[in-house]
């Protein structure tokens, strides 16, 4: 096979700069999430391209979910890329209107064209070295693991897939698969309009006048965020704004957990708890304490098909959500972390959820923590009124706490820091009882510890709170210590 030399030097202008260092990637699977203009299929068929004339033995498949769509799609896409790198001599293109859809290259490389809905066609490829997805959010679940499995095509080279997709649904299975959680040997690539520098005035023009005479579309066709399909409890426009705000205005200070010690007696040492500052910390912190200012802990244990432990700080002057903790803990150590994380924050108020156990409300008894919500419940031996501590989602509460924060969504998202928490609103439904709750698949638990964190305000010192409103508010003394990890603790 005849080696090609081409010029290289010009591949940055040729480029926009959100893809270009993607061009030497080599995970498994590249994933471009974004609007529409933004590029991320222009720069696929180049990268396929690219790979064509670089690299030996290579046989890419390029799908889309309809075989009939292939050729006003993908196929031109990548034929005007050709022509566009001036790279028609070293190609092979049918003409006209031939229904067999196949690009060959002069080193003997091809690129193969089939509809996931073709079966027959596509038991007939093999030896595939690589993938193109295009429109992947059309695609199941089940056409994604099929293409996996046949990605074993033999050569010297990396074998990737690329899923290039516009998010409808945030519920949709490639938004579990990819962005959920991080997936190894993965890259994901969010992009929009903006990020599309050979987009000319015109198409510019047209993307941004849906600002005004359509919203939602313009937050998920325009700026490719996840959209909705459903009736949802939180005003979905103002979410789908807050996330793109935050997106390019990130508010995180830091993330990170808590490290200390215990007494003979199993208690924490308050003078030995150390803040460990880490990029895989399951605690996220938007705003550090401040002098005077009393802050609220909501709580939502595991339980009702969720397996996260959550807790949501604000700021109870502000209203701000000012830290988020997540993470799959025991109970006590979940309780212990929470211990931690209220005296951080000036000993804020603690509020737990206890319907399925009151056990971390127990755990922080124990511990010495006094300042949690405090709630009346009836003695079922005496009949008498008594007070506990910890939060109960009833009839009552329930709905209450959720209002309030469908409120403060409407009327002041800005408070609202966290892209995740964010997220859960969008797959917050009604179901058709009428109930308030996620969508089957989705969790609502960062939701409702953040709820039931605004509930609890009120049950803030009066005094406290008018102190901390006419004081000046200055930062706790705060401290890193840079160790040879790169980790820190901070001292308060």
């Amino acid at each position: 096979m005849p080696t090609i030399n081409i010029d290289l030097t010009e591949l940055p202008n040729l480029t926009n700069d959100r893809f270009y260092p993607l061009y030497t990637n080599t995970d498994r699977y590249l994933v471009l999430m974004g609007g529409g203009g933004s590029g991320k299929s222009v720069f696929t068929a180049q990268k396929i391209l690219l790979r064509m004339v670089t690299e030996q033995k290579h046989r890419i498949l390029v799908l889309r979910k309809v075989a009939k769509t292939l050729r006003e799609s993908v196929f031109m896409e990548l034929k005007n890329a050709i022509y566009r790198w001036g790279l028609e001599k070293l190609f092979k293109i049918p003409k006209g209107t031939s229904s067999e859809l196949h690009i060959s290259c002069v080193n003997g490389n091809e690129i193969l064209f089939a509809g996931l809905d073709d079966v027959e066609k596509l038991k007939s490829i093999s030896g595939v070295t690589s993938v193109w997805m295009e429109e992947a959010s059309e695609c199941s679940p089940e056409d994604f693991r099929q293409l996996d499995i046949r990605l074993r095509g033999r050569t010297q080279n990396y074998k990737q897939m690329m899923i290039t997709f516009n998010p409808i649904d945030i519920n949709h299975w490639l938004k579990k698969e990819f962005f959920d959680q991080p997936k190894p040997n993965a890259t994901t690539i969010h992009s929009t309009y903006k990020n599309n520098k050979f987009l000319d005035d015109e198409a510019i023009a047209v993307l941004e006048a849906f600002k005004e005479t359509d919203p939602y579309f313009y937050q998920v066709y325009a700026l490719g965020e996840w959209g909705v399909l459903g009736k949802t409890i939180f005003n979905a426009q103002k979410v789908s704004e807050r996330i793109s705000y935050l997106r390019d205005h990130d508010p995180l200070v830091q993330r990170g957990y808590f490290v200390y010690e215990k007494d003979s007696a199993d208690k924490i040492i308050d003078s030995t708890i150390k803040w460990i500052a880490t990029e895989d910390g399951y605690i996220k912190v938007f705003e550090r304490p401040q002098s005077y200012i009393p802050y609220v802990l909501g709580g939502d244990t595991a339980g009702d098909g969720s397996d996260n432990f959550v807790g949501q700080v604000i700021n109870n002057v502000t209203g701000k959500q000012v830290a988020v903790y997540k993470n799959q803990f025991d109970e006590d150590l979940y309780a212990e972390q929470m211990y931690c994380l209220g005296k951080h924050y000036n000993n804020a108020l603690v509020s737990i959820e206890t319907n399925f156990s009151s056990h971390p409300v127990k755990v922080l008894s124990r511990l010495g923590y006094t300042n949690q919500y405090v709630r009346e419940r009836e003695d079922t031996f005496t009949g008498s009124v008594v007070k506990a501590y910890g939060f109960v989602t009833g009839k009552l509460t329930r709905p209450s706490a959720i209002a309030e924060l469908v409120t403060v969504v409407r009327e002041s998202v800005e408070c609202i820091n966290d892209i995740d928490t964010l997220n859960e609103m969008l797959t917050f439904v009604r179901s058709e009882k009428g109930r308030p709750q996620a969508q089957e698949g989705a969790h609502d638990d960062l939701i409702m510890a953040l709820a039931i964190a605004y509930y609890s305000r009120g049950q803030q010192d009066d005094k406290v709170l008018q102190k901390a409103i006419e004081a000046t508010v200055t930062p706790f003394p705060f401290r890193t210590d840079t160790e040879s990890t790169g980790g820190g603790y901070l001292e308060w």
